[in-house]
């Protein structure tokens, strides 16, 4: 397809142009599939996800019993509950507000690209490459080390399941060597890509069983654990109390708070999949949108309700976070097992209960490689992955077959690192998040700036509300961007640096120097392929 001259009935060659049918097409095309060949794009991809199919892939990715379970030794090191309860609606709020101007801009431009197409198409020809390089990188970096992130977590926990059900760490109970979480979490990556290699259809049923695991899964919980817990916390201590006691010399109250809310906005990652879905999506400009907001909206909801239930069964912290206890320091485990052992005269119920939380983080890493996978099936059609000619086929099943195992690869030789020092893992990690909000950002601030006047939006839009909404979400980005490069403990030595700034800006350096070196001869952003 010739660049200069991809203009099709009005839609100028940055693809803002009005929805009109391509000529040809009568009314054999479907709506969607002359919006996505109006975009330079012919349709690959099976069309077979509802509104609520898209919503649900990316309500499991996002997951409050992934997110909340693996951090929650976090929170109640930092603040504790009031950090927990009062900065979740905060953090919530304004998630939801990033994915207000991200669901404006994939109204616009629904294509499996997402964000790197939207920056490309937002800053026009000149600017247009490099910003979608950059956005391309950083998201599908992000999204992979989610992945990682999500699947060794899942390790960790079964570990820890493992070590309860075999007398806990007090009574000789089975703790795994780094080397068996590594083979544990390369059985999962495995078992995500076989689930990830099925047809859409079948992938889309196990999505909204995902969605219904965990907002079930969350309430189950919720009832379940304060109603058998014996000693149970009073509600000035779930509201009110405030946690100073840390051992990283930290004794600042709001510095505390602020990094209390790294536990919230981990949580709340991953919605730019209702994007990277859509060009599999029914009515994919509308229910596009609306996964991302609805995703966040009613993780809001069921998260806060988690939060508070589960705080409810906290009695003591500090032993909560001792590696000393049965859980090994892993506080929601401990919690889980002490309310049933100390009713009970044993923990086999918690241990049950932390089965229900495994589940639901397996399906959140099938989600997050159902997303990778699109990611990098749109961003290897663009041309911008080494061998690119490889990862953009999809089989006769239209599954982008070879993109769903690039993700897996890549995951996996993402947790290596964990072989080497949790130093180096935890600096991968980082750009699990830092990274993926720098790609949320990044069309964002396009959209407010270069395509200020330009943009031209889809069936859903924010109207003249777009531009205020769209500043309040890139102040965010850059507070947490902030956030995220605080350093965690006191004196800071090699041990105690938060790598996360280091981790994030060697991907800016490498991502910058790849551009000037070779990708600014050759990558010319979204070509199409029609």
């Amino acid at each position: 397809m010739n660049r200069k001259n991809s203009s099709i009935d009005g839609i100028d060659e940055d693809g803002r142009g009005p929805y009109h049918a391509l000529p040809g097409n009568g009314g054999a095309a479907s709506a969607d599939d002359t919006r996505l060949n109006q975009l330079g794009y012919k349709q690959e991809l099976s069309r077979n996800l509802s509104a609520i199919s898209n919503f649900s892939l990316t309500f499991s990715i996002i997951s409050v019993l992934t997110g909340i379970t693996t951090t929650y030794n976090t929170g109640l090191t930092y603040g504790g509950p009031l950090t927990m309860i009062w900065g979740w609606p905060i953090v919530g709020v304004m998630t939801l507000i990033v994915g207000l101007s991200m669901a404006e801009i994939c109204s616009a431009y629904p294509t499996s690209g997402g964000l790197y197409f939207w920056s490309a198409k937002l800053c026009g020809n000149h600017w247009g490459p490099l910003a979608s390089w950059l956005t391309g990188w950083f998201n599908i970096v992000g999204q992979w080390a989610v992945t990682a992130s999500i699947d060794f977590s899942l390790a960790q926990l079964i570990q820890v399941i493992v070590l309860l059900s075999t007398g806990g760490k007090n009574n000789g109970g089975y703790e795994a060597s780094k080397y068996v979480l590594i083979a544990m979490h390369g059985g999962i990556l495995l078992l995500h890509g076989i689930i990830n290699s099925l047809p859409i259809s079948l992938l889309s049923f196990f999505g909204q069983l995902a969605a219904a695991w965990n907002v079930v899964g969350v309430f189950v919980l919720v009832i379940l654990i304060p109603m058998v817990a014996k000693e149970r916390a009073s509600a000035n201590f779930v509201f009110t109390f405030f946690n100073t006691d840390n051992d990283d010399g930290i004794r600042n109250d709001f510095y505390i708070f602020v990094l209390g809310l790294i536990m919230n906005q981990y949580t709340f990652t991953g919605y730019d999949a209702s994007a990277n879905m859509t060009e599999e999506t029914k009515s994919a400009d509308k229910n596009g949108p609306m996964g991302i907001i609805s995703a966040i909206g009613i993780s809001v909801i069921v998260g806060w309700c988690y939060l508070l239930g589960i705080t409810f069964a906290v009695t003591d912290i500090q032993y909560l976070l001792s590696s000393e206890n049965d859980a090994g320091g892993y506080a929601i485990a401990e919690v889980f097992y002490l309310a049933f052992k100390s009713r009970y005269g044993n923990g086999t119920g918690g241990i049950i209960c932390l089965g229900v939380v495994a589940v639901a983080i397996f399906f959140c890493g099938m989600s997050s490689m159902t997303s990778n996978s699109r990611m990098a099936y749109a961003f290897s059609r663009d041309g911008a992955v080494p061998l690119s000619s490889v990862w953009h086929k999809v089989n006769e099943q239209e599954v982008p077959i070879n993109a769903v195992w690039l993700s897996a690869l890549v995951a996996f030789c993402m947790a290596l690192t964990s072989l080497g020092s949790s130093v180096a893992f935890e600096a991968m990690v980082s750009i699990a998040t830092s990274g993926l909000y720098i790609a949320y950002a990044l069309p964002i601030f396009f959209r407010v700036t270069l395509a200020r006047k330009s943009f031209v939006p889809g069936p859903f839009n924010l109207g003249h509300y777009g531009i205020l909404v769209g500043w309040i979400a890139v102040l965010w980005v850059a507070i947490i961007s902030v956030l995220f490069s605080l350093p965690v403990a006191f004196p800071i030595t090699a041990d105690t640096l938060n790598y996360s700034p280091v981790a994030v800006g060697g991907l800016l350096v490498l991502i910058i120097f790849s551009w000037m070196l070779s990708a600014r001869h050759w990558f010319k952003g979204p070509i199409g392929n029609i």
